[in-house]
């Protein structure tokens, strides 16, 4: 087990799941999937579409648009 702190956009990880229900993979995939593409417009998305407050949905989408091409 690492004892490394994760910092960023991932430490919100563990409260989205246990807030929302969800695996962050889901969330992801969902961001993923929209035909949305830029980040506040996808953020406004989650907020007002599945409910999710301002800086997770922020972080979600910060992580998922940092990921590299053709994930």
């Amino acid at each position: 087990m690492s004892d490394a702190v994760v910092k960023g956009p991932a430490s919100y990880f563990p409260s989205i799941e246990k807030k929302y229900g969800r695996p962050v993979e889901e969330w992801k995939q969902l961001v993923r999937d929209s035909p949305l593409t830029r980040h506040m417009e996808l953020v406004a998305w989650l907020k007002t579409e599945h409910g999710i407050g301002h800086g997770h949905a922020n972080a979600i989408v910060a992580h998922t648009l940092a990921e590299p091409r053709g994930r």
